[in-house]
């Protein structure tokens, strides 16, 4: 079972590495890693985390106090459905302020370089709509492809994750001349 599980965690970090490599992935990685480490309970093997140059101790997360802003996106989850290889999709994520104080949103951070989000600048007042549109590269993605945008804001918590996934043809070789 142990060493199933094992396996398992090593191909799941394998297709994160292969599908976009950046150091936020790595620095994902050795976050997950040591999860694991800590969850097998360390039974006499030594882990090391992977270090990376901005590295820093994690500390713990606390809520502020405070009057905070809440966001409330409509959806979450977006599914782009079929495209084309070298199709560009966009879709905008909407959001809600249904907090008691502005929402700022500071950064939205795709899995994957072939994923550009842009996002509401000003803050957004409470009972204000705001937006995180995503613009998804299918260049050279034939496949099932499912991506992330995370999302920081001084909301509590202070990540959403956003995902879409869309199903990638490929183009046709056309080798063969033109279908009759």
């Amino acid at each position: 079972m142990k060493i199933t599980f094992r396996l398992i965690t090593a191909l799941a970090l394998v297709a994160v590495l292969a599908s976009c490599s950046d150091r936020a992935s790595e620095k994902r990685i050795a976050e997950l890693e040591s999860r694991l480490a800590q969850v097998e309970g360390n039974k006499g093997v030594a882990t090391t985390p992977t270090a990376t140059p901005d590295a820093t101790p994690a500390a713990a997360e606390v809520k502020p106090e405070g009057p905070l802003p809440v966001a409330q996106f409509e959806k979450v989850d977006h599914d782009f459905g079929t495209i084309q290889d070298g199709q560009k999709v966009n879709y905008r994520y909407k959001l809600t302020n249904n907090g008691e104080a502005p929402l700022i949103i500071q950064s939205a951070q795709p899995s994957c370089g072939c994923t550009v989000p842009t996002f509401s600048q000003e803050p957004i007042p409470v009972g204000g709509t705001g937006f995180i549109d995503v613009e998804f590269d299918s260049s050279g993605k034939p496949g099932i492809n499912n991506k992330t945008i995370t999302v920081t804001a001084n909301t509590w918590p202070k990540v959403t994750t956003l995902r879409f996934k869309a199903m990638v043809t490929p183009k046709p070789d056309g080798a063969n001349g033109p279908v009759k």
